[in-house]
């Protein structure tokens, strides 16, 4: 509706820095103003819409998100009573992705964009203090992106194998009392990206690149001393740092070089042209070309199961002893990629098909294997929703009528890319795998209190849940306010013992492998890995761990006294050796043409490969007797 009352606008005449503009420039600014009203958890605006709003915030609360390219959102700053939001969102120019929710029930003015901007032109003053406030909240962004580096940096295999030093380049000192001019001779001298400035004791001061002094030159500033224009505060990184750690500064935060420091010494520099060698690999080329694929038919072609450069790929490393968790939680993290990317184009979809952006926030979440990142190359879906809390929303049955078509054209596009639907059903396209946060967590209570055998299984799947798209704080609040709730759940502990017995590890009291059918097979997950999988699960759930990671849930359970450091390094290399096994045993069906499956046909093996196995089998058949042992101490409960 159009603004008319005299209230609303004199509280945005009255705050500051709307009190510098003259009548005729206040008025050209709310000239057809709108007075909207948000609910809690409806969005301002969405990051997909294509004209970005400008709003002066009257009463309420909102929060600003940023969308990263991991599918994560994090909120970077609040909206109070008095903000202006949309502007800084604006001038970013779409080189981020941002998102604004309302936090309480918001009323807003609507103001005119491009009458805005023209006053900011022509009003000095406004202007500056304007564009002051968006520069401080530009670098608390800065900051917090800085602080949240980009976990997909650290999923190549080779950037965790290492360290900076081994691709540093040699410092090229020069002194912080030097002028521009020399600084720019040094630099033509040498060839380089920058130089590191110390003082007399040789002390790192600051640095200054050729970006830096292209500045100092084009403001005429070439009489300056460098310690007036250099950068005071550089990224530095420690000798022995992983490469992985280091990399995503340069690609997300624009740095053109780090100097690397040995006690407390500059030993070397890195820039972007360092990392060259290492991002030369299948794995980063595919994850790229998943990044910029834009229809479900050529995204199937990158699936893990159907493009040969990454099963080639995850050969090698099995073939370079890469531990097999890691090589697990590689192919977790690539099917994360899929999954995100199929997200994303269904997402494009709804918006062409006349639904619209989604109107709630949301956090898509992926369970069992994939949850733990302990994937191999037969696997199924297991996934769900979590939405933020909508009850109380008008719209309600429009908000469950989007997500239960958004989530059923996922699982669809999921099928296509080699994620066959879960046999139990355990899949966003379902109802009860899709609600609130609200009402997940009064599922999860209801859970501890009444499940039975059957619904056992359900939650077995569900313990293991991790979010990768969306509002990944939704997952975190969930885990929070039920992690307490299942770790005095000993019922719940009992049942999930019972149901991890259903299998026994395929290992007779004589300490021989015990096979099954015609083809004489071990099922390596649900007879071996799994085993130790839900005895280090309940060990976990006992101590209140929320981590979902089976060898990160060991090193906790270690790092409590929970376990004995030689069960944990045991439980450890029985991971390695059954994983290994399984994923070698899918590459050899995948080139077969086969079927996948994890049953792993006994009689093929070695003499030194089936010892191997034995070993595994019984550190496993120890680890699953030890948590029947811990749970039993409590069935008198």
């Amino acid at each position: 509706m159009v603004l008319r009352k005299k209230e609303e606008l004199e509280k945005l005449r009255n705050t500051y820095p709307f009190t510098l503009l003259t009548g005729k420039e206040f008025n050209e600014i709310t000239d057809e103003s709108e007075l909207r009203r948000f609910k809690k958890n409806e969005f301002l605006f969405h990051e997909d819409e294509d004209e970005i709003e400008l709003f002066f915030l009257l009463e309420g609360l909102a929060k600003n998100i940023l969308h990263r390219t991991n599918g994560e959102q994090f909120s970077v700053r609040y909206y109070y009573q008095g903000d202006l939001i949309g502007l800084m969102i604006m001038l970013a120019g779409g080189q981020m992705k941002f998102s604004v929710q309302a936090k309480q029930d918001c009323e807003v003015i609507l103001l005119k964009k491009r009458a805005f901007l023209q006053v900011m032109t022509n009003n000095k003053a406004f202007s500056e203090i304007v564009l002051e406030g968006i520069g401080v909240r530009m670098k608390t962004l800065y900051n917090e992106i800085t602080r949240k580096r980009n976990e997909e940096d650290s999923e190549n295999i080779p950037l965790f194998r290492t360290r900076v030093e081994a691709i540093m380049n040699p410092p090229i000192f020069i002194s912080q009392e030097a002028t521009i001019v020399k600084a720019a001779k040094r630099l033509r001298e040498v060839l380089t990206t920058g130089l590191v400035v110390v003082d007399e004791q040789q002390n790192l001061v600051g640095t200054l690149t050729q970006r830096d002094l292209l500045h100092s030159i084009v403001s005429g500033e070439t009489d300056q001393l460098i310690k007036s224009v250099m950068n005071k505060q550089p990224y530095k990184a420690q000798y022995d740092s992983f490469g992985y750690d280091i990399l995503s500064y340069f690609k997300d935060d624009h740095v053109d070089f780090i100097p690397v420091i040995k006690h407390e010494k500059v030993v070397g520099v890195l820039t972007a042209e360092s990392f060259l060698q290492l991002q030369d690999s299948n794995y980063i080329n595919l994850s790229q070309s998943i990044h910029h694929t834009y229809s479900i038919n050529d995204l199937t072609k990158l699936a893990a199961v159907n493009n040969q450069l990454f099963i080639d790929f995850v050969e090698v490393l099995l073939s370079n002893n890469t531990y097999a968790y890691d090589v697990a939680e590689l192919i977790s993290n690539y099917n994360d990629k899929i999954h995100r990317q199929v997200i994303r184009i269904v997402l494009k979809e709804m918006k062409q098909e006349g639904y619209g952006t989604p109107p709630v926030n949301y956090c898509f979440i992926v369970m069992g294997s994939q949850g733990r990142r302990e994937q191999a190359f037969s696997t199924d879906q297991d996934n769900g929703l979590i939405l933020d809390n909508y009850e109380h929303l008008t719209n309600k049955q429009e908000i469950e009528n989007y997500f239960k078509i958004f989530a059923e054209k996922v699982n669809i596009g999921l099928i296509e890319c080699g994620f066959p639907l879960c046999s139990g059903g355990v899949m966003a396209k379902e109802l009860k795998w899709r609600r609130s946060l609200k009402e997940w967590i009064i599922e999860v209570k209801r859970w501890v209190k009444e499940t039975d055998a059957e619904e056992i299984r359900n939650f077995t799947i569900f313990c293991d849940f991790r979010p990768i798209f969306g509002d990944f704080l939704l997952a975190l609040r969930l885990r929070d306010e039920t992690t307490d709730t299942v770790q005095k759940g000993k019922i719940l502990q009992l049942l999930l013992m019972k149901d991890t017995l259903r299998f026994r590890v395929p290992l007779n009291p004589f300490g021989l492998i015990t096979t099954s059918g015609k083809t004489k097979s071990v099922n390596l997950k649900k007879g071996a890995i799994m085993q130790i999988v839900n005895g280090v699960r309940i060990f976990a759930i006992k101590n209140g761990i929320k981590n979902e990671n089976t060898v990160k849930r060991l090193t906790e359970l270690k790092e409590k006294e929970v376990l004995h450091p030689r069960d944990v390094n045991n439980a450890k290399t029985a991971l390695h050796i059954l994983m290994t096994f399984r994923i070698k045993n899918n590459i050899k069906q995948l080139r077969s043409n086969s079927l996948l499956s994890n049953e792993l046909l006994v009689e093929t093996l070695t003499k030194d490969e089936k010892k191997t196995l034995k070993e595994a089998l019984s550190i496993a058949k120890r680890l699953q007797q030890m948590s029947e042992i811990s749970v039993g101490r409590k069935r008198g409960i």
